[in-house]
């Protein structure tokens, strides 16, 4: 190859520092998106004494966020991709900004929840932009390393929310403290939207078409009905003592979510563009792998919910010892990812096969301490190692699983794939915390009155809570067998 060759090579592959700078303008906005997936569970305990919140409101809490989440990521991709990314971030990200400080002004639970709701929605309009604008930013060779810091960011936001979560209520006080859990994105969000107006480019600097397909609204409130159809009697049903209503709310969303498939068939045959491109799950690795992506979501978010119970409203600990309590999760999840790219170049599928296992030894050797240590000798010691190796395996598995299920696809149907496993890991989010705090509070009795039988009461609940995690967690690793041994990764 001769030097001009290679110069031009290189000035192909050369990033503008202005790429870089709109990089950390994007990743700013997708921290404070995903650190609202877990910093609020060390919250719960205090917004329930604070507000009065009852015990499916504190499900809600977390659930109506990543639900409402995960069903805006695709819509709002596909908008995205007509009108322009920059300004679908903007507007997504000023939403979320304002939903924040919304949620700290909260007078009540409902309200509560209703602005976690917007949150979440607006969470999902403005991170798939964040992807596609890496994706069109970035050339080929230099794309890898900003998707990898990218996972990075993910893997800290997620694994620091708890701790700081718990700084932040420490501060402020027990009373109002949790507040500021949701006003810390505030300045950070109104910064980076700010820096948006100058670095991101719009869709003339990229030089890129709009995007022919519509949105499909049909395919899009059928889903929504199913899942919450859903979840409500999987949340309500135990504080209302699961009357009929609740047995034909969930065969009606499984109805719904049967309906919602024809629908995209259908949809699909017209022509048009559906919401979840059915042609996909022709491919039965891909079909387990979305399978996977939902299990192993609903397993690893909902271990925080529990925790912060157990240690603050059972054992009677401050909200930051209960961050504490997560630490070695975080500090696990972060030297995890940190090598998880370069373990799948090497082991392929089986750095997943790894990760899941990590999980499940992780959380079956929590739930044993808490199964067999008194509610009164629990300290945050005896969690320090299996929830290291817990957070371990969740940084293996957090980065490269949409890769590599991504990959069991068709290339030209890559970003589609994407969207669908994004939008279903916080779909299994939201079905997760419904789940775990249905059998949390279900299985919460006291017997007797004082300190000792409350801590004995939540000690035993979160021992039935945990085990149903690490029963979702040892689904996760056997529907990682579904995906082929070795998978492209080059997507």
């Amino acid at each position: 190859m001769t030097d001009s060759a290679v110069r031009s090579d290189a000035s192909v592959d050369a990033v503008p520092r202005r790429a870089w700078l709109a990089l950390i303008v994007l990743l700013a906005g997708m921290f404070i998106a995903l650190l609202d997936t877990t910093i609020v569970n060390v919250a719960l305990p205090t917004i329930r004494q604070s507000l009065h919140a009852s015990e499916s409101m504190l499900s809600w809490i977390i659930s109506g966020y990543a639900l409402a989440f995960g069903l805006t990521l695709i819509p709002a991709g596909r908008v995205g991709d007509r009108i322009g990314h920059k300004w679908v971030f903007f507007t997504g990200l000023a939403l979320f900004t304002l939903a924040s400080f919304a949620c700290g002004v909260a007078s009540d639970d409902v309200w509560l929840v209703v602005f976690r709701v917007v949150q979440g929605l607006a969470g999902g309009i403005f991170v798939p932009a964040v992807t596609a604008l890496i994706q069109l930013l970035f050339p080929p060779r230099t794309r890898g390393r900003a998707f990898a810091i990218m996972g990075a960011v993910i893997g800290v936001s997620t694994a620091l929310g708890p701790i700081l979560g718990g700084l932040l209520i420490q501060a402020f006080g027990e009373t109002d403290g949790w507040r500021t859990v949701f006003w810390v994105n505030v300045p950070i969000g109104v910064v980076t939207l700010v820096v948006t107006v100058f670095l991101l480019p719009a869709r003339k600097d990229l030089d890129v078409q709009p995007g022919a397909n519509g949105i499909d609204l049909v395919g899009l409130v059928l889903v929504s009905a199913g899942l919450v159809a859903l979840l409500v009697p999987l949340i309500q049903g135990q504080d209302e003592g699961w009357p009929l209503w609740t047995y034909l709310t969930l065969a009606a969303g499984v109805v719904i979510l049967a309906l919602f498939g024809w629908w995209e068939v259908r949809y699909s045959r017209r022509g048009s563009a559906p919401l979840v491109p059915p042609h996909l799950f022709s491919h039965g690795a891909f079909t387990g792998g979305v399978i996977l992506a939902l299990v192993f979501f609903a397993a690893f978010t909902s271990i925080f919910f529990t925790i912060s119970l157990l240690w603050q409203s059972g054992l009677g600990y401050s909200a930051l010892a209960s961050g504490l309590v997560a630490m070695p999760f975080a500090v696990g999840s972060i030297a995890g990812s940190s090598q998880s790219v370069r373990l799948v170049r090497r082991l392929g599928r089986n750095v997943l096969l790894l990760g899941t296992a990590l999980v499940t030894v992780g959380l079956v050797w929590s739930w044993l301490v808490l199964l067999l240590t008194d509610a009164s000798d629990l300290t945050n010691w005896q969690f320090l190692v299996p929830l290291f190796i817990a957070g371990v395996g969740n940084g293996f598995f957090i980065a490269p699983n949409v890769q590599i299920i991504v990959a069991t696809v068709d290339s030209a149907e890559a970003g589609a794939a994407s969207a669908v496993v994004n939008a279903i890991q916080r779909v299994g989010a939201a079905i997760g915390i419904a789940v775990i705090g249905s059998v949390l509070f279900g299985t919460l009795t006291v017997s007797g009155r004082g300190p000792a039988a409350l801590a004995t009461g939540f000690a035993d609940a979160a021992a039935h809570a945990m085990l149903v995690s690490a029963i979702f967690s040892l689904l996760a690793f056997l529907l990682v067998f579904a995906l082929p041994r070795s998978v492209r990764t080059d997507h």
